[in-house]
């Protein structure tokens, strides 16, 4: 006699649904392995127990077929897809600083003169070629900066110059003031007697006491 028709319907027993589903999983997954290799189909197969416990198979890789799941049906990639994107290009991008720096750092070797026993004659001369350029702009940026400061100290030497000038006029002024000599007399330190200065350009001669 052949076997019945099952009806399909939850199974209430506990221990009969455990071993229906063990069966069932099994031949699903076997099914799913013999389609992948005769066909060569690309298959992801996610199985959750009641209990949550996961199974699955993949003929490739899960996430890249999820991925083009996803892209097949128009959906948003999901955070955790772009956030393992994220992380290996984060990775690639730090393999990448490192070497760049572990290049920069064997360069500054060498152009202290260290570390040179593994160049070649030609590196050993590219090297020397780049010293010299170096060298040269060092001297050139330090001819530019003593000219710039010798330009700046002639320009605050004639501030200076001006600003000497003008107090030195300032103080003048004030010492006729103090001795009240104003503007039009001829002073004789000597004798301290003054005598206007004639308007028609002439002079007196003032003697001491005279």
């Amino acid at each position: 006699m052949g076997r019945g028709k099952v009806e399909l319907k939850r199974i209430e027993k506990a221990s009969s649904r455990q071993v229906t589903f063990s069966k069932r999983r099994n031949g699903l997954l076997k099914k799913a392995f013999e389609l992948s290799v005769l066909c060569d189909a690309e298959i992801a197969l996610v199985i959750f127990s009641s209990s949550g416990k996961c199974c699955q198979f993949a003929s490739h890789d899960t996430d890249k077929t999820i991925v083009k799941y996803r892209d097949e049906l128009g959906l948003p990639q999901s955070s955790h897809s772009r956030g393992c994107r994220s992380i290996e290009f984060w990775r690639a991008e730090i393999h990448e600083l490192t070497r760049g720096i572990e290049t920069m750092e064997t360069q500054l070797k060498h152009l202290s003169g260290e570390d040179l026993s593994m160049l070649s004659m030609k590196e050993l001369r590219q090297l020397e070629r780049q010293l010299k350029t170096g060298v040269e702009r060092i001297r050139s940026k330090q001819r530019r900066i003593i000219s710039e400061h010798v330009n700046l100290l002639k320009r605050n030497l004639k501030v200076l110059q001006e600003e000497n000038a003008r107090l030195l006029k300032t103080v003048k002024y004030h010492e006729m003031r103090d001795v009240g000599v104003r503007p039009g007399v001829f002073v004789d330190h000597f004798c301290y007697s003054d005598q206007r200065v004639p308007q028609d350009g002439s002079s007196y001669i003032v003697n001491g006491g005279h």
